[in-house]
């Protein structure tokens, strides 16, 4: 993932356990230890400006951008190996989402 997740180093600078800034935070350790190992697929503000203010720290001490791919099979225009980018048609021309290849169907007009 692009978005790579340093709260455990600010856990260290601060010598404090998972399971007190959790506390702190108001998070269970569980989740804390989700948003940790950067398994977290978003964070709410609310959360975020919680955390900096337990670990008395700025956004950019916890999170920071890393180039090269995400791990995904994208790259970072969000574009798989054959160029194509969600929402992109399929090879019958259709429009899918890109992920799952549902495409949408055509509103029923007319039917109850």
């Amino acid at each position: 993932m692009p978005i790579a997740v340093d709260i455990d180093v600010m856990l260290a600078r601060r010598k404090m356990s998972v399971g007190e800034l959790a506390d702190r935070v108001g998070i269970t350790p569980a989740n804390l230890a989700v948003l940790k190992n950067g398994r977290a697929k978003a964070v709410r503000f609310a959360t975020l400006a919680a955390l900096c203010e337990a670990l008395d720290c700025q956004p950019g001490d916890l999170l920071r951008w890393e180039a090269g791919d995400d791990g995904d099979g994208r790259d970072q225009s969000g574009r798989d190996a054959d160029g194509r980018h969600d929402g992109s048609r399929d090879e019958d021309g259709r429009k899918g989402d890109g992920a799952t290849g549902a495409v949408p169907r055509a509103p029923l007009e007319g039917r109850r």
